[in-house]
């Protein structure tokens, strides 16, 4: 019998991340669109079944009214879609700041998550959420200004993600940080464990695990004393890399993304410098999907885990309207779930 967990998600942010109305960057795409594009994917009779959402303009006001929040969540019920993981809106230009700036902009970074909480709360009221964490970073872009002192910047950022976490646990909700190169305190492994084991709240703040991002961290991109590659690498240098990465790593993981990752950093728009995110089947794909994957899922049940979500950041909008792309994509996403579902 086929395993029915964990259920296979499409990110909506892949439509607004990178995008805008700057010079070389393209228009957004409408979460309307975005739904609709998952909605007509279909592999061997498998759709998408449900979508990881992100919680700002122009797919979100994150201070709408709650009418019109149900009115998102019947929406996105109408395409057969439950609601997992959400993303807060906590960089500076949206309602946050850095985790690891000054009072008011602490301040502003815990808004972002009391806001994320209370549409979190409406979507699980409606009935389209069940399940799934509320992603953050430390919203400090660039490590430079956290190499002045990297001890007391890190235990600042702590400090703001405990506070969050406590907002967090008081509305019944776990947050989870992405580990992604661009974040200041989060740009290696072991700097995202370090913060990770300061927090020390596992019960309520754990680790988002990215297939792209962390491939980066083996490679020690932004901190090259605690890469575990180096190029060239043996197929089997890199296995023992992956194990000792993600032994440290995977107990804190409470959400997964499934991607793919050519060994290159350019973003694009405001979004630059992290990890690459490639089609399923990009030729240049360093990865084994599935293979890796069963690295970060292993005891994924005992951790909270219902769910996988693709990760398609910074996907052309000629790409993300092709049919293929998101067939391809449900297919990697199918064999994931057949290796290490349950």
């Amino acid at each position: 019998m086929a395993h029915t967990y964990p259920k296979l998600h499409n990110a909506m942010w892949p439509g607004l991340v990178g995008k805008g109305d700057g010079p070389d960057q393209e228009p957004p795409i409408s979460l309307e669109r975005m739904l609709e594009l998952t909605a007509q994917a279909e592999v061997n009779g498998q759709k998408f079944e449900g979508v990881d959402y992100f919680l700002f303009h122009p797919h979100t006001n994150p201070e709408a009214s709650e009418d019109e929040l149900k009115g998102i969540a019947d929406l996105i019920a109408s395409k057969g879609f439950s609601v997992g993981s959400l993303v807060a809106p906590v960089w500076q230009g949206t309602v946050g700041d850095s985790a690891m700036g000054d009072d008011v902009a602490q301040e502003k970074f815990l808004s972002a998550v009391k806001m994320a909480c209370r549409i979190a709360g409406i979507f699980n009221k409606h009935g389209v959420r069940k399940g799934g964490v509320i992603r953050v970073d430390s919203a400090e872009f660039g490590i430079a200004k956290w190499r002045e002192n990297p001890k007391a910047n890190t235990s600042r950022i702590a400090d703001t993600f405990k506070k969050a976490a406590k907002i967090a646990a008081d509305h019944g909700e776990r947050l989870a940080a992405e580990g992604e190169i661009c974040w200041a305190g989060m740009h290696s492994w072991k700097d995202m464990l370090d913060v990770l084991e300061e927090v020390g709240m596992p019960e309520s703040f754990g680790f988002q695990a990215d297939l792209a991002h962390t491939y980066l961290y083996l490679l020690g991109y932004n901190a090259p004393e605690h890469g575990l590659l180096k190029d060239g690498y043996s197929d089997a240098e890199f296995w023992a890399a992956y194990e000792q990465m993600t032994d440290k790593l995977r107990p804190w993981t409470i959400d997964f993304h499934v991607a793919q990752n050519d060994g290159t950093v350019h973003g694009a728009g405001a979004h630059d410098k992290t990890g690459k995110h490639c089609q399923a089947d990009d030729p240049n794909g360093k990865l084994d999907i599935t293979k890796c994957a069963g690295y970060w899922l292993k005891d994924a049940a005992s951790r909270g885990i219902q769910h996988i979500c693709w990760d398609g950041c910074m996907f052309p909008n000629a790409v993300l309207e092709k049919p293929e792309t998101w067939n391809t994509i449900l297919a990697s996403m199918i064999k994931v779930r057949d290796a290490h579902g349950w």
